[in-house]
């Protein structure tokens, strides 16, 4: 499998996609114990708009304000079997790190780096090597671990007395959702794909009951569980549902999780992060082996994320007892006709 997200390593038993999850877990914390301390404009997250496990540490880097303590590098939308390339800069090159491929930061940390090349990945700028590629760890400690460089007014995403909580429906999700397109798109047999398209729709239904009284997944403000489930529910209509055949309904037919949806889209931080067009160049480019001519299609429309969500009469508060970020800058910009309507792009 060539893409990223089902990437070296990952691989089909009995038909059913399996995920590798060996990730390199080195964190970079408060106290230093990896090795790694916080230390503002040491390290650069990599990343790529079109991957949803990458999305999750943009929306997160922008919800707290860490935009000035951790630099971003962004590849482009497509890669070939060997790394993500650094397209988007001038010369396909990293300015930070000088770098074409992704792929000569871990070879930085670990020569002959045996696993697939995935974003997110923080890297250490003084040696050019990654610290760390594990997503799922990297935006909790962006919460915990990062404080000292939060924005005034960030949220908390990962309150302490709702961690359990989180964690619990977090994992439900990656297991059944995050996880479960991937195994629809990627199943090696009719059994597997029906098995992982009834779990993905139980779970989106499991969803629905879960969120038509309550605003957010955990609490009445948006914590890491919600931004774990909008980047699937964000690349559901233009990819998943049709190239991984998660085809029972659309999420635009899904009253309460696309009102959902629709809801954190327009909140600061999470439509402005999301670029449908690298999204759909991302997937139906790489997947040869789902889609061998790598034609992308020209639609859906998606101009139906802008339409009103009526959300907030469930109450809750976004972002708690903070305030919503700024405007994204502008070197960081999602480009106006890449996720805007087309008036207003």
């Amino acid at each position: 499998m060539s893409d990223n997200d089902a990437q070296p390593g990952s691989y089909v038993e009995a038909g059913e996609f399996k995920r590798d999850t060996n990730y390199i877990t080195t964190r970079i914390t408060a106290d230093g114990r990896d090795g790694y301390p916080v230390e503002a404009g040491r390290y650069r997250l990599v990343a790529a708009r079109a991957c949803p496990w990458a999305n999750r540490t943009l929306i997160v880097r922008r919800l707290l304000g860490l935009e000035d303590a951790i630099s971003l590098g962004l590849c482009g939308p497509t890669h070939d079997q060997r790394s993500w390339t650094f397209d988007l800069d001038p010369g396909g090159v990293d300015p930070v790190l000088g770098y074409e491929r992704l792929q000569q930061a871990y070879f930085a940390r670990i020569p002959d780096y045996p696993r697939g090349i995935t974003v997110p990945a923080i890297v250490d700028v003084p040696t050019k090597a990654v610290v760390t590629n594990d997503y799922a760890q990297i935006t909790l400690d962006f919460s915990t671990e990062w404080t000292a460089f939060h924005r005034d007014g960030a949220p908390d995403l990962y309150p302490e007395d709702r961690r359990d909580e989180i964690d619990e429906v977090a994992e439900l999700i990656f297991r059944d959702v995050n996880n479960g397109v991937y195994r629809c798109g990627f199943a090696g047999s009719q059994e597997a794909y029906e098995s992982a398209y009834d779990r993905l729709f139980a779970r989106l239904d499991w969803l629905t009951g879960r969120l038509r009284g309550q605003r957010y997944l955990v609490g009445d403000t948006i914590t890491e569980a919600d931004v774990r489930l909008f980047t699937t529910l964000a690349r559901f209509d233009a990819v998943y549902h049709g190239h991984f055949k998660c085809n029972r309904h659309k999420l635009s037919e899904l009253d309460v999780l696309w009102a959902y949806a629709r809801d954190l889209f327009h909140t600061p931080g999470f439509g402005d992060t999301t670029d449908f067009v690298q999204i759909k160049q991302h997937y139906y480019v790489v997947h040869t082996d789902i889609n061998p001519t790598k034609i992308v299609p020209a639609g859906p429309d998606l101009s139906n994320w802008w339409e009103p969500h009526h959300r907030e009469q469930l109450g809750g508060r976004p972002f708690g007892d903070g305030t919503p970020p700024g405007p994204p800058r502008q070197a960081e910009q999602v480009p106006a006709e890449h996720w805007l309507p087309p008036q207003a792009s």
